[in-house]
């Protein structure tokens, strides 16, 4: 509910996608989970996007406080891959970063892995994102200790998307890096030449070291597993002449200055940090034979039922894997410690960046309605308040016959 202090003219109320990605799995989610082997976390997120919002999740009763009018709100799945359940969740992260942004330049630096390890990834997501996760964090560490360079601890946020534009397997990491480092005895802060963070031609070769030692350690480890076309690398002598093959092409390091200031790449990493794949807002038709959703530059890319569900089901991550994940400065051991001595070190105030703190957290209906204008606890009838009655059971019934 609005605090009486907010401002009398709401925000304007974003319209509903008139497709959603739930739609698609209500009417092929069934089939495809019949022809289809998929992992359990692939087909509870499936389950879970079909239900979300429906009576078969049960839901609560509000009466309005006026009028008498009656409400039957439904639950959410809460699924950290459904398109429309992770919008607060999101907002509320965006929140935390941005108070912990330092007073200095931030760089956008994107590790991208070659499509030759996509197949691999597909029978070992866990490893193969991990180790993307380390590598990337373990590089820009690296390049931060040394003297050349910055010589002190740097730090930053990685969030690990694995699509492209068009849903397919695009595995890349993309990092909020600080520009500057702290000294190992955390009394000085050393600023990054103005512009510029790393030379990329190096990131890139170191990462690709790294990245290819740990992947070789995680083989003779045995903790990759091969099947299907890959069945034949499973050989020792095979693999390392796989290995030797992914060490002659250049791998992708992309570093840049956010030209409007750190605030803008964070929200642009808000599209990946609570869904996978696609935004509701992005699609523009379906039907039982196409599904049609829009790209990049104003293109629209049309795909099969089968094939949609196939490309967004790919990138459903393992149970408990951190997909987000803070390095250095911004480590969880060290934001009390090593972040707060940059801060001390830089004279900054715990609000560096124009963000008023409030004097307690916004509960999610106002949340909600800063977002979208929507006032969830006002009655449509009347405007009166609409009050919790009771909780409604689960339904029984599947999906397709929900509300």
């Amino acid at each position: 509910m609005p605090s009486a202090s907010a401002p009398a003219a709401a925000p304007r109320a974003r319209p509903r996608p008139a497709v959603e990605v739930a739609d698609i799995l209500r009417a092929h989610g069934a089939a495809y989970r019949h022809t289809h082997m998929l992992s359990r976390a692939q087909r509870r997120a499936m389950r879970d996007i079909e239900t979300c919002r429906t009576a078969a999740l049960g839901g609560h009763r509000e009466t309005c406080d006026t009028c008498g009018a009656e409400r039957l709100a439904d639950n959410s799945c809460r699924n950290r891959h459904c398109p429309k359940c992770q919008t607060l969740a999101k907002a509320r992260w965006l929140a935390a970063r941005r108070a912990e942004l330092l007073p200095v330049e931030y760089f956008h630096v994107v590790f991208t892995l070659p499509h030759a390890l996509n197949a691999l990834a597909q029978g070992n997501p866990r490893v193969i994102y991990r180790l993307l996760c380390r590598a990337g964090a373990a590089t820009l560490t690296t390049f931060g200790r040394d003297p050349r360079h910055l010589g002190g601890a740097i730090g930053g946020t990685a969030i690990l998307p694995t699509w492209g534009q068009t849903l397919s397997q695009h595995l890349h990491l993309h990092c909020v890096v600080a520009g500057g480092a702290l000294t190992q005895d955390g009394a000085r802060w050393i600023t990054a030449p103005p512009g510029f963070l790393f030379p990329v031609r190096a990131l890139a070769k170191v990462f690709r070291g790294k990245y290819l030692h740990a992947l070789q350690r995680a083989f003779s480890t045995g903790h990759l597993v091969f099947a299907g076309s890959l069945t034949s690398l499973a050989d020792p002598e095979l693999f390392a002449a796989w290995l030797q093959e992914l060490r002659q092409p250049d791998w992708i390091v992309y570093a840049q200055r956010p030209l409007a200031g750190p605030t803008q790449i964070l929200e642009y990493l808000g599209r990946y940090t609570h869904r996978i794949g696609i935004a509701n807002s992005r699609l523009v038709d379906v039907t039982d034979k196409r599904v049609s959703f829009r790209t990049k530059h104003g293109k629209t890319t049309t795909l099969t039922p089968v094939e949609f569900l196939r490309r967004f089901v790919e990138h459903v991550l393992p149970p408990r894997f951190v997909k987000i994940r803070h390095y250095g400065l911004y480590a969880a051991a060290h934001v009390d410690t090593k972040l707060a001595g940059a801060r001390r070190s830089l004279r900054a105030p715990g609000d560096t960046n124009g963000i008023t703190e409030t004097a307690r957290p916004l509960h999610w209906e106002e949340l909600l309605f800063m977002l979208t204008g929507r006032d969830v606890r006002r009655c449509p009838n009347c405007a009166g308040q609409l009050v919790h009655v009771s909780i409604v059971g689960l339904s029984r019934g599947p999906p397709s016959q929900a509300r």
